[in-house]
């Protein structure tokens, strides 16, 4: 016997849309996740978004896992005669563990310690915003450019920036606790 895929709605509060997913049966698409382009939403800022899908009392509704910033459209900023400056760590929310990997150029070259100092300050004003926020909230604000606007002001102060974006943002897989006995 052969099954039809129907289409199935699913929900996306994120971006208040609703999707349409060819599939075989609603239950089968919990815990699935989905990708989405949202580089018109975004005004053209080139964004994929990771969303997992659950299912309750037959509706889907899909919630934002993972938001990356397109490789192409860091490298269009990139010139001759800049540093760059990246990292990744992770930060405390309110509801989960984030991982972030912000992405910040100079408007010139810069010696190695004033490259430290950048990272090392983005990294404290990353966590000090994440530590009063919940998830949602920091993702709409990553999406919408608030943050991104908040740490290149902050990091005006010790050299300024042509380029401040958070090229990844995750959460991070809960590590489970307990007593493992082996």
């Amino acid at each position: 016997m052969v099954l039809k895929k129907k289409s199935m709605s699913i929900e996306v509060p994120f971006i208040d849309t609703i999707v349409e997913i060819n599939a075989v049966d609603l239950q089968k698409l919990d815990k699935k996740s989905i990708k989405l382009d949202l580089t018109r939403i975004l005004h053209g800022r080139s964004t994929e978004a990771t969303f997992m899908i659950s299912v309750n009392d037959g509706r889907a509704t899909a919630e934002l896992k993972k938001l990356v910033l397109l490789p192409f459209y860091i490298q269009r900023a990139m010139r001759k005669g800049i540093s760059y400056v990246e990292d990744s760590f992770s930060c405390k929310t309110t509801d989960n563990n984030l991982r972030i990997k912000p992405f910040l150029i100079t408007r010139n070259k810069v010696h190695r310690a004033v490259r430290n100092a950048l990272k090392i300050k983005a990294q404290e004003a990353i966590r000090e915003y994440c530590a009063s926020k919940n998830t949602s909230d920091i993702f709409s604000s990553i999406a919408s450019g608030k943050l991104q606007k908040e740490l290149a002001l902050k990091l005006k102060k010790i050299y300024p920036l042509s380029f401040c974006e958070i090229r990844i943002a995750e959460i991070e897989k809960a590590k489970k606790t307990g007593n493992n006995k082996v």
